[in-house]
Parts: C-alpha cells; sequence; structure tokens
C-alpha cells in the first residue's frame, strides 16, 4: 500500500475508486447468484451488457434466458453444473445474446464457486463483459495467421514446384499456371533476363501491356527492372502515384492498366545478377515487412531455377545444335527411290542424345540407310554419334557387305574407349530388283507399309549392339534378305517413337503399326504425322525416322548389282545368297532362264566352299550393252584354276563345270590377286 501525505489539493476525494468503479470504467458488470433462492443480482453495468430493462428485472433468471438465443442456456447450464460439481472453485463461459434490436453479442462470464462448511456450494459470484470486439480481434487475428500460412505455402508450393522447371519457359509457366499470382495478390507478371549487359523480356504483362521498344533494354535506362539490377536490391512501389514519380517514362504506358502497386525483384544467383521480376497489383496498396519477405523469398527460389533453366538450354542448344550439324544437311536424290527423314529431339529429357539416320548412294543402282541410336542423352552421345555415323558411311562407299560395315562399326566404336553403345540397322537395297540385305544390330525391328497401305513388323535376326558385340568377341552379324516391291516402304526408325511409359514394346510397336496403316499416301506428310504423335505425348527421349519407298524401275535402266558374301559353315549366309539370285532373276526378267541362272550360281558356290580353304563372296549383276546379259560371279580365295572332269556313269561327282558349260551361254575364270573368280553369264530377254 502507498501511504501519501494529505494535502489541501492533493487527492480526490472518492480515491481510492471503489471496484464497481473500476469494474464500470472498464466496462465490465458484476453476478452474483444465490443457488438456494435462484436469485440473481445483477448490477447496472451487467443489466446493460445482457440488455435487460433495469425496471423489468424481477431477480431472477427469467429475464436473463429471454435475451439468450435457443440453446445457449442449456450450454451455459451444463458448462456451470459441471464446474460446480467438478469441485473447482472458478468457472467462465463465452455465450451469446440477442439483443432486443436482434443483434448478437458475444458475453464472457467469469464466476467464483462460494461453499459452505460442509463444501456444498452456496452462491456463485463474478463478473461478467462484452466480448463481441475481443472475438472479432481474436478471428482477424487468425485469419490473419492463417493468411501469412496460405501465403508462405504458396511461395514454398511455388519454389518446389521450380525445381522441377527445365526450361525459362516453364519457370514462366510454373509462376502463371499455378494461381501463385492469385494467392500472392499479383495481377501479373514480367521478367527480364540479363545477357550482355542488357535485359531481355522473356514474359509481358497483362494484356496491351507492352510498351514498343522494350523488348530489349539497357541496364542504365531508367525502368525498375533496370534500376533493381543495377542496385541488387528490391523496389517496392507502393502506390500509382509512385509508380507515376519514379518512372515517368514508362508510366503514360502502362497506367490505363489499373496498377495500384507492384513489387520488383532481383534475380541473383551465385551472387551475380541473372535478371528481374515484377508483380503487378490492381488492388493493393503498400507493402507490409512480410509481404517484402515473402517476396524477396520467392525472388530467390526464381533465381535458383532461371539459371538452371538457362543452363540447361543452353547445354541443350549446343547438344542439339552439335547433333544437327552431325546429321546429314541434305539427303541425296536417289533413282527409284522416294525418301523422308526426320528427327526430333527429346522435349523432356536431360539432354539430347545420339539418334541419327542416313542415306548412302552406292554403286549400281544401290542405296544403304541406315538408322541408328548411340546411348546417353548429352553431348558426348552426340559426339559419338557423329563420329560412328562418319566411319559406317565410309566403310559402306568402301564397297562392303552389310555384315562387314557393320562389323568394322563396332570395331571402331570399341577403339573409341568409351562406355557408350550404338543400336543400329543397316540395310542394303537394289532398287532395281527390290532386293534388301539388312543386318540389325540390338535395334528395334524395321517395319514395311504395304502397297494397300496395311502396316507389318519385320522381324530380323540381329547381333549385339555396336560396342558390345566387339566387346563380347560376337562380330559376326546375320544377313536378312527381304523384297521390297514397288509402292512398299521400309519404315526404319528409333526406339523413341515406340517406347512409352508404361507399357512394353511390342504394344508400342502395335500402336506405331496402326499409326502407320492409318498415315497419309504421301511420304512427306507420314513422316510429319510420325514426329507429331511423339510431339503430342512429350516423348522423353529422341526420335530419328527415315522412311524408303521403292519406286518403278526407271526407263532404260540397264540393271543392277547385288553381292554376298558366304562362308564356309554357315548355311544361313548360304541360304541369303540363293534367296540373292532368286530375287534378282525374277525382278530384272530373266524368265524361263531363271531356273539355269540358278541351278548355274548355286553350282559355283558350292565349288568354292567344297574345293577352297576360305569363303567366297557371289556377285548378280546386269551387263550393258546392246545384248541384255545376266552375269553370275562366284570369287574364292583359292589360285588354283577349276576343271571339267569327267565324272562317269556312276559318279556323283564332277559334274558342276559340266552344268555349268551346258546352261550358260559363257563361262570362264579370271585370276584376282590371291584368288580367283569363276563367272557364267546368260542372255535375257
Amino acid at each position: 500500500m502507498v501511504h501519501r501525505e494529505a494535502g489541501p489539493a492533493s487527492l480526490p476525494d472518492d480515491w481510492p475508486a471503489k471496484p464497481e468503479l473500476s469494474l464500470a470504467l472498464t466496462g465490465m458488470g458484476c453476478f452474483d447468484w444465490d443457488l438456494g433462492s435462484g436469485l440473481l443480482h445483477l448490477d447496472r453495468m451487467a443489466l446493460g451488457i445482457l440488455d435487460v430493462n433495469e425496471d423489468d428485472y424481477d431477480g431472477t433468471r427469467a429475464n436473463v434466458l429471454e435475451r439468450l438465443p435457443p440453446g445457449e442456456n442449456d450450454r451455459l447450464d451444463a458448462f456451470v453444473s459441471e464446474a460446480i460439481s467438478s469441485g473447482e472453485d472458478g468457472c467462465g463461459a463465452y455465450f451469446r445474446v440477442r439483443r432486443r434490436d436482434g443483434t448478437l453479442r458475444w458475453t464472457h462470464a467469469q464466476g467464483t464457486v462460494r461453499r459452505d462448511e460442509t463444501g456444498r456450494p452456496q452462491r456463485l459470484i463474478g463478473i461478467m463483459r462484452d466480448a463481441t470486439q475481443e472475438l472479432a480481434d481474436s478471428m482477424a487475428r487468425l485469419e490473419l495467421d492463417e493468411e501469412r500460412r496460405r501465403r508462405t505455402t504458396v511461395v514454398e508450393g511455388a519454389t518446389a514446384a521450380l525445381a522441377h522447371a527445365r526450361t525459362v519457359q516453364d519457370v514462366i509457366d510454373v509462376l502463371k499456371e499455378s494461381d501463385g499470382l492469385e494467392h500472392l495478390g499479383a495481377a501479373s507478371m514480367v521478367m527480364g533476363l540479363l545477357d550482355s549487359g542488357r535485359i531481355r523480356l522473356v514474359a509481358d504483362g497483362p494484356a496491351g501491356s507492352f510498351v514498343p521498344g522494350t523488348r530489349i533494354t539497357r541496364v542504365d535506362e531508367e525502368y525498375p527492372m533496370s534500376e533493381v539490377i543495377r542496385t541488387l536490391a528490391p523496389r517496392f512501389i507502393e502506390t500509382a502515384e509512385d509508380f507515376a514519380t519514379s518512372y515517368a517514362g514508362l508510366w503514360p504506358h502502362i497506367s490505363h492498366l489499373g496498377i495500384t502497386s507492384a513489387a520488383y525483384l532481383p534475380l541473383i544467383a551465385q551472387g551475380r545478377p541473372i535478371g528481374a521480376v515484377g508483380l503487378l497489383y490492381g488492388d493493393k496498396i503498400g507493402f507490409t515487412t512480410e509481404d517484402r519477405n515473402l517476396l524477396v523469398a520467392l525472388g530467390s527460389g526464381i533465381a535458383q531455377s532461371l539459371q538452371r533453366a538457362v543452363l540447361f538450354e543452353q547445354e541443350h542448344d549446343l547438344a542439339e545444335g552439335l547433333q544437327r550439324a552431325m546429321l546429314p544437311r541434305r539427303i541425296p536424290a536417289v533413282a527409284g527411290a522416294e525418301i523422308a527423314v526426320r528427327y526430333r529431339s527429346a522435349r523432356l529429357g536431360r539432354d539430347v542424345g545420339g539418334d541419327w539416320y542416313d542415306v548412302i548412294p552406292l554403286p549400281g543402282g544401290r542405296v544403304g540407310a541406315v538408322i541408328g541410336d548411340v546411348q546417353g542423352h548429352d553431348t558426348d552421345a552426340a559426339a559419338v554419334m557423329g563420329q560412328l555415323r562418319i566411319v559406317l558411311r565410309a566403310y559402306a562407299a568402301e564397297g562392303h557387305t552389310p555384315a562387314t560395315v557393320m562389323a568394322r562399326a563396332s570395331e571402331f566404336l570399341h577403339e573409341l574407349d568409351t562406355d557408350r553403345f550404338a543400336t543400329c540397322v543397316y540395310a542394303e537395297a537394289d532398287l532395281a530388283t527390290g532386293v534388301v540385305r539388312m543386318v540389325r544390330a540390338g535395334h528395334v525391328d524395321p517395319m514395311i507399309r504395304d502397297t494397300d497401305g496395311s502396316c507389318r513388323r519385320l522381324p530380323a535376326e540381329g547381333g549385339l549392339p555396336l560396342g558390345l558385340s566387339t566387346e563380347f568377341g560376337r562380330v559376326d552379324y546375320p544377313v536378312n534378305t527381304v523384297e521390297l516391291d514397288p509402292g512398299q516402304t521400309l519404315v526404319l526408325y528409333t526406339d523413341g517413337l515406340v517406347e512409352m511409359p508404361g507399357t512394353d514394346l511390342d504394344e508400342g510397336m502395335q500402336r506405331l503399326a496402326g499409326v502407320i496403316a492409318d498415315g497419309p499416301r504421301d511420304l512427306q506428310e507420314l513422316a510429319d504425322r510420325l514426329c507429331g504423335v511423339v510431339d503430342g505425348r512429350g516423348g522423353e527421349d529422341d526420335v530419328a525416322v527415315l522412311l524408303l519407298r521403292r519406286q518403278g524401275a526407271s526407263p532404260g535402266r540397264t540393271g543392277g548389282r547385288l553381292q554376298q558374301q558366304v562362308g564356309r559353315g554357315e548355311p544361313e549366309a548360304l541360304a541369303s545368297a540363293r534367296h540373292m539370285v532368286r530375287a534378282a532373276v525374277r525382278a530384272w526378267g530373266a524368265g524361263d532362264r531363271s531356273d539355269d541362272i540358278e541351278l548355274v550360281s548355286d553350282e559355283l558356290m558350292t565349288n568354292a566352299l567344297t574345293h577352297t580353304d576360305g569363303g567366297a563372296t557371289v556377285t548378280v549383276r546386269v551387263l550393258p550393252g546392246p545384248e541384255r546379259r545376266l552375269r553370275v560371279e562366284v570369287e574364292d580365295r583359292s589360285s588354283v584354276l577349276p576343271r571339267i572332269q569327267d565324272a562317269g556313269e556312276t559318279g556323283i561327282s564332277g559334274r558342276g563345270l559340266v552344268l555349268v558349260d551346258v546352261l550358260a551361254d559363257e563361262w570362264g575364270v579370271e585370276s584376282r590377286g590371291g584368288g580367283k573368280s569363276v563367272w557364267g553369264e546368260f542372255t535375257i530377254p
């Protein structure tokens, strides 16, 4: 207690104030409820809080109950009963009161239970106050906290989404399409990237906001993005007047947009500016400290994501440019064939890869078609692809058989000392005969589209991928011989065209066959259709496509040239060579000489494989000249010249050259270095 000396003018007469006065001044009223009699005393302040007329109050709860909405009395009684029965002395409750004008107000009552010597409750004494504003303020704080939590969640969600953005456009889309701007209260966004001292606008604001001449601006110009990049500090424009005053050159062009405030943030990554972003508001004035902190945090997330996106795009452009530079600049015109090629780089993959195609003109009216895929999706894959394409083209142009071309390419890739391997299909087509000799190295099977539009898979026996076959010592690639009729189309492609998440390869190939069958007749349009399917589903892998359609034989053509290697103990190669001869004589119109030619070629091949230590090379070609003649040659490595022998009446051998002499119009033997060539010629219509 503080003691003060009394003085003539020291303290008022009613000092110290009585408790009733203190309570009244703080808006509180008193109540005293006698539990035995049921009488309820309410002072004037309490009656005012409950909006009960003092003259009408009879001292019981009846008048009070009239002010409580339905159900509120039961809830209040239950609360008080629980407090009394529990033995506690204090209790409190919030309850609603309906005033005489119909409005609802919140009231808070807090009391103490007075008990007799036995502990029986006698009275409930306490205070009450109007709690409407208190609860309103509390709800406002809760809503503010919820708004803060929501906005923080928006920033965190946007930052998480930005972590998956791969390109600059992905970053822009995340900010515009994820409702992030709306939840932050912004109406629109502008963004610029710093490039060689200039700011390149990459995201416009709202429709009609573009200012001519601002697509590329200098850092020293009086624009908000220029300012934040120069100062490396955010610029919060509180009002439209602030905008107009600070940027008088820009404001007249955007004043019609209804911008009330704006926040421009520098985008800083690894300590240096890479750009700026601006958030424009249409119904906001001023920024709280919390607003600023959230936006600065958002700017940091945008900067990190943008830096990754810029680096990704730079590397992607470099690799894609490298790959396109290594792909053929143009496809040569090939008589007797229509060709279409397409390449699509990965849209969602980490980078471009090693897919390639090539078309190689060969002597004798033949053409080589190549499709391949180097493992990986980076610049190394593209570089390996370029080297592999060049050497494969060189081996084919040297005149090697398809199996030899593939084997040497595998050895080359192995000698590069890279961990990459490659899948590939090399097809050598004679467009005069339609005979296609094909080698497959771990690649997906080609397809053939028939003249009626139907499409079928072309199962081809294959070997290991290039590089792996050499490592495991399995470089003997089987040669598959097929016939391509005029109007039929050979379809070569990489696995990105058929592989899809959640489906197996067979399903993908069936789907592709359906697309090809339903596709347009025009070859270029068909190639576009195939790429359109890939673009539509956003493939994660590169895609290369090569379509080769055989046309009718060119008028006045003298004929073609086919060649096949046959090794000792290789029945499949021998069967392939026989198939090649059979297809050639039919395609070149040998007529009734077909059986003679096939029999002679079979005898020559058998002699070479039987009487020499190595394999043989079989060549079939049409000789130019006034008289159309077909020539079959079998070359081996033995210098021993053959001669006609008399097999006798019971001999089972020695008849080979006799048959050749009888059936061929002419035949002979020519020395070839360390070996020889036995040939036979036939006049055909």
